[in-house]
């Protein structure tokens, strides 16, 4: 259990008292509105790994409870990232609050779970994180929202969408593969699940899976001698769909298995639909199945433009004022997830202080939300450089191997700065320092942060080399 002294989002609002259900609907108001704003503040992998899979437990006096599916994702939230979550809770709720968790399945939470899960959706990682041989006869969850019917279309998605729509209608067919990428939060996954949805109800058997579950999966086949299973399972798909290939970059074996498992099926004539954060021939990925994935279809998602954030937030709230959702939707976010976050926190705000979303509140709401996100993404090279300034260790020493002190103290830095200031994934701050192994880069990430919760000079150094980027962006545009 812990705490943190944050500044009120708006000062005086308190949560309120009067019964165990008002703080039942409170604490999962609270929770709502904060992972909304943990939405833009943490990089995706680690919200999607830690966050997404939560919910509330209860609100008992100045004490929320969060819910979380295994006990390692209880230590991970509290070690790694306690600060920011104690900081955004305690802004959201307007006071002071504690926050503990407590692992899924344990007496109290079964005693209030029915109370708070309305409108929840369990995580795949409910299921992933637990012990034992896989089952493979359990299906894998196609999420009920994401449809053909509720993804909204417009100029910047409208090719993904049509090829989607085409591979459901004919599958394994002309698009063959068909590999949609983008950033994070455009909605590649949804597309991805509304072609599972259709061609489920066509009677095929689909296979939706998310590239860590299949390296687990790959890996405990080979580790428990079931790999015919797993052959036998993954082969007999009509249908492959594989979420977030990227991340089995730094896998060389699993790897090796994806690309068996792609030719089986392909030469089979069964269609396979795969996502990526990038156009595959600049992936990390092996040169055989880049060139696979580059052989069907490739489409991607671009950020959506005024229009289609208007459309995303009527559907998403039609009860909105046009005049509010014209104020939410005219602010530059640069995904859907950040749209979303933003309408959630304007909701869930004002359910906190019991007034109707005005643009006012919405305003309110949105304020220092706007304050906290970066106007735009700060480069590899002006965070290595700027690191080599202050340091006074070279670029080239700070991706290269040595392993002085000087050097693993920069090299730190910049694993953290590179994930936090540049939104890179492990694996990319891995290939721009030279080539480092995603889990060393995990590694100095959580221990750069540990030194910076128990030595201020670490805290001061990193603000050092960002007021070193601010002025050297400063500089930058008066000479232009």
């Amino acid at each position: 259990m812990f705490f943190y002294k944050s500044a009120c989002l708006t000062r005086g609002l308190s949560a309120p008292k009067n019964s165990e259900g008002s703080a039942t609907d409170n604490a999962r108001k609270i929770w709502s509105a904060a992972l909304g704003q943990l939405q833009l503040e943490i990089p995706r992998p680690n919200y999607e790994t830690w966050l997404k899979p939560t919910s509330t437990v209860g609100l008992d006096g100045d004490t929320l409870t969060i819910s979380t599916p295994s006990p390692f994702a209880a230590e991970m939230l509290d070690k790694r990232l306690s600060g920011t979550i104690l900081r955004t809770v305690s802004r959201v709720a307007g006071r002071k609050l504690k926050v503990q968790f407590q692992v899924k399945g344990s007496t109290q939470e079964q005693h209030v779970e029915q109370a708070v899960s309305n409108g929840f959706e369990k995580s795949e990682h409910d299921s992933e994180h637990k012990v034992g041989k896989i089952d493979y006869a359990r299906p894998y969850a196609l999420k009920p929202s994401f449809s053909f019917d509720t993804f909204v279309v417009g100029p910047s998605n409208r090719l993904a969408q049509a090829a989607a729509s085409k591979v459901s209608e004919a599958p394994g067919g002309v698009y063959n593969p068909l590999y949609i990428y983008s950033e994070v939060g455009l909605g590649k996954t949804h597309l991805l699940h509304a072609i599972g949805h259709t061609l489920v109800a066509s009677g095929l058997n689909v296979i939706y899976v998310s590239s860590e579950r299949f390296t687990n999966e790959y890996i405990s086949a080979i580790r428990e001698g079931t790999a015919s299973m797993f052959r036998e399972r993954y082969r007999s798909a009509d249908v492959l769909m594989v979420d977030d290939i990227q991340f089995i970059a730094s896998k060389p074996q699993t790897q090796e298995g994806f690309f068996h498992t792609f030719n089986e099926l392909h030469m089979a004539g069964k269609q396979i639909v795969i996502t990526g954060d990038e156009p595959a021939s600049k992936s990390m990925l092996q040169e055989r199945i880049q060139s696979r994935l580059a052989g069907g279809l490739e489409v991607d998602l671009q950020p959506p433009d005024y229009e289609s954030r208007y459309a995303i937030l009527q559907s998403k709230a039609p009860d909105l004022e046009p005049n509010v959702i014209d104020q939410i939707a005219q602010r530059a976010h640069q995904n859907v997830r950040e749209l979303e976050g933003a309408l959630n926190r304007v909701i869930a705000y004002s359910h906190l202080i019991g007034s109707a979303v005005t643009t006012e509140l919405a305003d309110q709401a949105l304020k220092s939300l706007l304050a906290e996100t970066p106007k735009d993404v700060v480069s590899v090279d002006e965070i290595l450089n700027s690191i080599a300034d202050f340091s006074g260790v070279p670029v080239d020493r700070i991706i290269g191997k040595r392993r002085d002190k000087a050097t693993a103290e920069a090299r730190r830095m910049a694993m953290y700065l590179l994930r936090e200031d540049a939104h890179l994934t492990s694996a990319r701050v891995g290939q721009a320092l030279g080539g480092k192994d995603h889990s060393t880069v995990l590694y100095a990430q959580k221990r750069f942060e540990q030194l910076m919760e128990t030595d201020s000079s670490v805290r001061q150094h990193l603000a050092a080399v960002r007021d070193i980027i601010v002025r050297s962006r400063r500089v930058s545009v008066s000479a232009d």
